[in-house]
């Protein structure tokens, strides 16, 4: 859907795997950076590209998107499949920091919220996973039975946005 100069698109991020490492950590990094090349990333952080990107998700908690994850990261972390519990959008265009804040009490624009940045909070009532890939791009993520709504309150917005002119 595209209206004024933003546009949201669903994405599809291949495998979501909640990681959850045990100990320090530092195993735990070792075995996701020899695994998937993936650096672990720090609170509020992401690291890879599309396809391939592992996101903070929550204190002591990370999300890899994209590849099925090694059989070696189980002896380092709980490995949980999220595959199925989570609806995910980008969001793109120059006015994207607009409409995301009409919906979300977060301070998005780039010298704030750098590409790589990563942060869960609400879209209006909903929880979610907000991250910069991009100048002006954002993948979302937020719980797949409150899809419709995102689109919705995006849409909404969008509107609002576009009025502006």
């Amino acid at each position: 859907m595209t209206i004024g100069s933003v546009t949201v698109v669903e994405a599809d991020l291949g495998v979501l795997t909640s990681l959850s490492p045990v100990g320090d950590g530092k195993d735990f990094a070792a075995a996701l950076k020899a695994a998937h090349g993936l650096g672990a990333p720090k609170p509020g952080r992401a690291t890879g590209r599309d396809g391939q990107r592992c996101l903070w998700f929550a204190r002591s908690e990370v999300l890899l998107a994209g590849p099925v994850p090694d059989k070696t990261l189980e002896a380092h972390a709980a490995v949980v499949d999220q595959s199925d519990g989570w609806a995910c959008v980008t969001l793109s265009g120059a006015g994207a920091v607009d409409v995301l804040a009409r919906l979300v009490p977060v301070d998005f624009r780039e010298s704030i919220f750098k590409r790589g940045h990563t942060a869960r909070t609400l879209v209006q009532h909903m929880s979610a996973s907000i991250t910069r890939t991009g100048a002006d791009t954002f993948l979302i993520l937020v719980f797949r039975s409150m899809a419709g709504t995102l689109v919705h309150e995006l849409k909404v917005a969008m509107e609002a946005v576009a009025s502006r002119g």
